[in-house]
């Protein structure tokens, strides 16, 4: 299985929060000054709501489920409630007493001392609290000790969680500015800190994904014996030769060059507003491909002459790929410019060599040509099974997503969409840049939240299904895969985390692994769209 370093982005990460994530190094905090702390603090704060009151809200019990106690060094104990919120996220109301507030904040002045020369005072000579204080300033003594707090009592507060907590999400609810201003060595100290969990996932039968039923749509154009006569017929056209039409209109089979305008029809039948996207300056229209064409175009061009002017009106069908044009009415006025036919040389061995270079008869050209239809219309119904696979075990599933394993799925995504990008050569290092600002990635994250949300899901039925089932995967497969999409990153000046990638792969081998059983232990029905 060869991975490309854009589907190993899109697919992975699903179900990362398996791996065992321990409390936060709190020891990092700084504890001289209050500033980076306070800053960091409130922006964990303000984040704490963020997208949370858009998501999609799951009956989870709203009141505190357990009230437990955590002893610090065998004196006082911290006092913690937990409550489940909505989002996979748990929230800890914190209760430090007094005597654990004290400690921290003799811990803070012994600190200074050792820190700071006092004038008057030998080096490691004791220094009276209230000298101290006053060099040090009293608001910084006390926002240190808060953070002395926080360093002292969160892993404690987080301990229950410790081993389903989710990487990088710990907030802080609480303002540091709040918990600042309401400090007291005499009274307890509250605050309130949340983290997403391991999202449970709930099988909505009792079969979970048993006796799994998919039913696969199969493309017309994906039937290699039609697809093979289109090449063929494709080629044969690029040998031929453009004669200008001069004794006729326009007929099936033409090549016709078009100005297109377009505006649209209100309700009571007046004209509206243009429509760019409908709109074409020097169109190329090949008669014999109109698949993507509005319904009656063609029709309404049959005899069209060079310098002629026809203006009909059209509607775009419900099901026209660009959203705001389903549906909608629009008079098109339509210029003729230019009107060519195919010369076409007779279709012979003598045209092999041309059609296909290498064979010498058009037997040997259309065994080839059908022999590549049937290897792409294999690829696409194993991907159009693996992708009605996974959108009928989303459906079998019901998650309620994590803040921070949405923001993580959803920025491997958009990661990997801009690498894919870069690699057709369709964006410059300047446009990269401005997509790959923050406004730019949650722009993305919030247009694409459905389908964010489509994606976890079934990944996360993917690593139940691989757990429950024991499957398994070669060391050998996760090397090569790992080796292969490290050579991607590297091919396009990409930095990338060795480890972050193994862990992407390992995702991906094991929705393969899931898709391979599934195939076997499922009833799939083929059908033509």
């Amino acid at each position: 299985m060869e991975l490309a370093t854009a589907a190993v982005a899109s697919t992975a990460g699903a179900h990362r929060y398996l791996r065992r994530f321990s409390s936060p190094n709190y020891s990092s905090l700084p504890s001289s000054s209050s500033s980076s702390f306070a800053r960091q603090f409130s922006a964990l704060s303000a984040s704490a709501s963020t997208s949370r009151a858009q998501r999609r809200r799951l009956p989870v019990a709203s009141a505190a489920v357990e009230l437990r106690e955590a002893s610090s060094q065998g004196g006082d104990s911290v006092r913690v409630t937990e409550t489940l919120q909505p989002g996979s996220s748990v929230k800890f109301s914190v209760e430090v007493p007094p005597s654990i507030c004290q400690e921290c904040y003799e811990t803070t002045l012994q600190e200074y001392a050792k820190r700071f020369k006092i004038p008057g005072f030998r080096p490691k000579k004791a220094v009276p609290e209230d000298i101290l204080l006053n060099y040090v300033g009293p608001k910084h003594v006390q926002d240190a000790t808060v953070e002395a707090i926080l360093r002292h009592t969160l892993p404690q507060a987080l301990a229950s969680v410790e081993d389903r907590a989710l990487e990088d999400s710990v907030r802080i609810l609480t303002k540091f500015e709040d918990m600042a201003n309401s400090f007291s060595l005499d009274t307890v100290f509250r605050y309130d800190v949340a983290v997403d969990v391991a999202p449970e996932v709930r099988w909505l039968s009792e079969d979970k994904y048993k006796n799994l039923k998919v039913v696969v749509e199969i493309d017309e154009i994906v039937d290699a014996e039609k697809a093979a006569e289109k090449e063929l017929k494709r080629r044969h056209k690029a040998l031929g030769l453009l004669r200008i039409v001069a004794d006729r209109g326009l007929q099936v089979g033409d090549l016709v060059v078009l100005d297109i305008f377009a505006e649209s029809i209100s309700s009571d039948g007046s004209k509206g507003e243009k429509i760019p996207s409908a709109e074409s300056k020097g169109f190329h229209l090949d008669t014999e491909e109109n698949n993507n064409l509005v319904p009656g175009f063609l029709g309404s061009l049959i005899g069209f002459r060079p310098g002629e002017t026809r203006s009909f009106p059209l509607q775009f069908p419900e099901s026209f790929e660009q959203d705001s044009l389903q549906g909608v009415r629009a008079q098109f006025t339509v210029v003729c410019k230019e009107l060519f036919y195919r010369e076409l040389p007779e279709l012979d061995d003598s045209l092999a060599g041309k059609l296909l270079p290498g064979c010498t008869t058009m037997d040997q050209v259309q065994e080839r040509i059908l022999q590549r239809c049937k290897e792409v219309e294999k690829t696409a119904i194993e991907q159009a099974t693996d992708n009605a696979i996974l959108d009928q075990l989303g459906k079998l599933v019901e998650v309620d997503v994590p803040r921070a394993l949405f923001q993580e799925q959803g920025q491997q995504l958009y990661g990997a969409k801009l690498l894919q990008l870069q690699a057709e050569r369709k964006l410059d290092k300047d446009q990269i840049a401005s997509l790959s600002s923050q406004k730019a990635v949650q722009e993305y994250l919030e247009s694409e939240r459905e389908n964010i949300n489509r994606i976890i899901k079934q990944m996360l039925a993917v690593g139940e299904i691989f757990k429950a089932e024991d499957l398994q995967y070669s060391t050998e497969q996760l090397v090569k895969e790992v080796e292969n999409s490290i050579e991607e990153f590297k091919r396009y000046n990409q930095d990338y985390d060795e480890g972050n990638i193994k862990q992407q792969v390992q995702d991906v081998l094991e929705a393969a692994k899931v898709l391979e059983w599934l195939k076997e232990n499922c009833t799939i029905e083929y059908i033509k769209r």
